[in-house]
């Protein structure tokens, strides 16, 4: 399916992938801590007949150079867009980081009608990386929503890896035992999924290193039932942090962190997720056509 790109440097730098053809499905796509913009997950998405805007939400020209107290408004903006582009049907698929954007957008703007979380979190963290003023400490939220930071879960500093000075590390423990340690805060930070109206997709590998996102998973979902909303959890036990689509690229190698799982485990949890994932976005291309 022929893919129309778009390069975008206002209000935020990013890419639009749109099929030739149009499509009545916008999804916004949010990479996670890397900042990148997802110019390949885009480009597959619009190969299945899916208006696709991947932006970069920090790091950028006038954005904060860390995840820290990043406007959700930078999303709603985003929502702005794919509806202003004729997208009748909202959709934000996120990793990570972005995964928890996504959950948190949706939470707040009833316009969004599906969340593809991968590799979520069910609460908010703390910043990662500094905010506007340059500093990472004191802690503050990741996130604020007209202006006001959200409730946050901080990270306990005490922290050291099983094996210091080895790279890379796994980070997981050290979320693990912030979630210990500042125990009293956790139900503050949770993200109110039952609260958003759109349909909730979690995928989430067992073997995730950097954070404990399965059982994040496992908690949104009970949110969830527990308020009779909808949701699905796709899961591999030995699955990592990265789950990959199919036509995807393998996942870059990091000399800083451990993602756990494998490429072929992280490969099959992107597979198993990915009828599903084409399903709830509406996806409009023939059988036989290349993702």
């Amino acid at each position: 399916m022929d893919v129309v790109e778009q390069e975008l440097d206002s209000p935020w730098e990013g890419v639009l992938a749109t099929p030739a053809q149009g499509s009545d499905t916008g999804v916004l796509v949010l990479a996670g801590s890397s900042g990148r913009i997802e110019r390949e997950r885009a480009r597959i998405l619009a190969r299945q007949g899916i208006t696709a805007l991947s932006v970069r939400w920090f790091g950028g020209p006038g954005q904060s150079p860390g995840i820290c107290e990043i406007p959700l408004e930078t999303f709603t903006t985003a929502v702005d867009f794919l509806v202003a582009s004729g997208a009748r049907r909202v959709a934000i698929l996120g990793l990570s980081k972005g995964a928890e954007a996504a959950l948190l957008t949706a939470v707040y703007d009833p316009r969004v009608d599906v969340v593809i979380a991968l590799s979520p979190t069910s609460r908010v963290w703390c910043n990662v990386g500094p905010g506007q003023d340059g500093e990472q400490h004191p802690y503050r939220s990741s996130w604020t929503w007209r202006e006001q930071p959200l409730p946050f879960v901080p990270m306990d500093d005490s922290w050291t890896p099983i094996e210091p000075g080895d790279d890379p590390v796994a980070i997981r423990g050290w979320y693990e035992l912030s979630e210990r340690r500042f125990a009293g805060l956790l139900a503050r930070a949770e993200i109110p999924v039952e609260r958003a109206r759109a349909d909730l997709l979690l995928v989430a590998g067992g073997d995730d290193a950097m954070w404990p996102s399965l059982p994040f998973a496992e908690q949104l979902a009970e949110r969830r039932r527990s308020a009779g909303a909808t949701v699905h959890v796709i899961t591999r036990q030995d699955a990592g942090h990265r789950p990959r689509f199919p036509g995807e690229s393998p996942a870059p190698h990091s000399p800083h962190f451990r993602y756990g799982g494998t490429p072929e485990a992280d490969r099959l949890l992107g597979e198993a997720a990915w009828p599903h994932i084409l399903d709830r976005l509406g996806s409009t291309a023939l059988p036989g056509v290349a993702s």
